[in-house]
């Protein structure tokens, strides 16, 4: 085990961030209004006296930004937790279908599953992580049949004051970037570095949301307002919901 240096971090972030940046512009760049219209509940607009097509569109893609930032930080975070860990542990990124991470430590092989949050999945994906983890134990002992192998489910941030599971753990937040890195500050110490260049980064996002906001609402008035520009809900709820 090494001590790490976060000057290591640091470097990484400001190497690397632009890549959540850049993916959270191109997730935008790639909707589609019919895409993002069938994705959402006509009756609640109307439910809620929704009167203009901006407000519609932006409750569509305030939606799909938060349901996809989510994923796309979520998949960077992993990156920098390996990272980390490869520094301190000499880790490695799993090739084992279902697990992410791979490292020794006090004479154990640990298999981390890194989620974004502590409330990722319901109870079929909970069944589904514990048998990648039971599939991965049985491929590790196949060329090393006394191997300690620890499971672990790892999440970024949030807490749970019970981590043993039984099969497995769940760590989350301070004991996850603790357990990765030996450092049990580390936490808070990563919060600074992940706001490298982040208002220059947010004004390039900000452009392309103003754009994409403008766009779609010209399309959908175009579509599905009456040439008084009232909503025609009739229309909208037929292209939502009509069978094929």
């Amino acid at each position: 085990m090494k001590k790490l240096n976060l000057k290591d971090v640091r470097q990484y972030v400001e190497e690397n961030i632009g890549v959540f940046h850049e993916k959270r512009i191109q997730s935008l760049d790639s909707l589609k209004l019919s895409q993002v219209l069938k994705r959402k509940n006509p009756y609640l607009f109307k439910a809620k006296h929704v009167l203009t097509s901006e407000q519609i569109i932006k409750s569509l893609i305030d939606a799909h930004i938060s349901s996809s930032e989510e994923g796309i930080f979520g998949d960077w975070l992993e990156g920098l937790a390996i990272f980390i860990n490869e520094k301190v542990y000499g880790g490695r990124k799993s090739g084992i279908t279902g697990i992410d991470l791979e490292f020794d430590s006090n004479g154990t092989r640990n298999i981390v599953t890194i989620k974004s949050g502590p409330n990722w999945g319901n109870s079929s994906q909970i069944a589904k992580m514990r048998s990648d983890f039971t599939t991965a134990k049985k491929t590790l002992r196949t060329s090393n049949s006394q191997l300690n192998i620890v499971a672990v489910n790892g999440c970024c941030y949030g807490q749970d004051n019970n981590p043993d599971k039984g099969d497995y753990y769940k760590y989350c937040g301070q004991r996850f970037w603790g357990f990765i890195s030996g450092n049990p500050e580390l936490y808070t110490q990563i919060i600074e570095p992940l706001g490298y260049k982040a208002k220059e980064k947010n004004e390039a996002f900000m452009i392309s949301f103003s754009q994409m906001i403008n766009k779609f609402t010209k399309e959908f008035s175009n579509t599905f307002c009456d040439d008084d520009g009232n909503i025609d809900w009739t229309k909208l709820v037929v292209f939502n919901s009509a069978a094929k």
